[in-house]
């Protein structure tokens, strides 16, 4: 009786000394993205760029329905995400296509848990502008604008086409914010 008894006092406290369970937290997949590869890119636009193959060539350029802008998609179909690029000629209204530039990123504080700027200056190409690198769950991660300050000007969001989870878009986020930047990098003026 008294040997029972110890054996189940034992179990007890052996038992007890386990460790209280703990929720283990969510599991996101573990993306590898291949080495980026650039190729030289000429839209029927007054620029051209270098873009990573793994987007989609491009398609025609849009024009708006005022008339006063153009655009053109690089489409990502692995990543399930777009940059859209923007292009307006300036005719004397570059302060104004600045601030709508800032204040679209602006926009993106609400949901953002921070936005952090990038200058980008190359004056050999006249090629001036602003990288924004949008962290948190925000619709888009990177927004960004060029310029040469005289004639030409070019905006850029990266949209994905899901719903906003910083966590499970961060390795996609990061490779296409690389390829952002070096389109930027790779920007020249067509003369006219």
């Amino acid at each position: 009786m008294i040997n029972r008894l110890l054996v189940i006092c034992g179990l007890l406290l052996l038992g007890s000394c386990a460790e209280d369970p703990i929720p283990k937290p969510r599991a996101y997949l573990r993306l590898d993205y291949p080495k980026p590869e650039y190729v030289g890119v000429q839209p029927d636009l007054p620029f051209r760029f270098e873009r990573n193959i793994q987007a989609d060539s491009l398609g025609p350029v849009e024009i708006s329905r005022d008339g006063k802008s153009k655009g053109v998609n690089l489409v990502y179909p692995d990543l399930k995400g777009t940059i859209y690029l923007t292009y307006k000629a300036i005719n004397d209204n570059l302060q104004m296509y600045l601030i709508d530039a800032q204040n679209l990123t602006q926009k993106h504080t609400l949901k953002a848990d921070e936005i952090i700027e990038q200058p980008y200056v190359d004056e050999q190409n006249r090629v001036f502008g602003m990288f924004y690198e949008v962290g948190g769950n925000a619709a888009s991660q990177s927004q960004f604008y060029v310029t040469d300050s005289t004639d030409h000007f070019i905006t850029g969001s990266l949209y994905f086409y899901t719903k906003p989870n910083y966590d499970s878009i961060l390795p996609a986020a990061y490779y296409l914010r690389n390829d952002i930047q070096h389109l930027m990098e790779t920007i020249r003026w067509k003369k006219n």
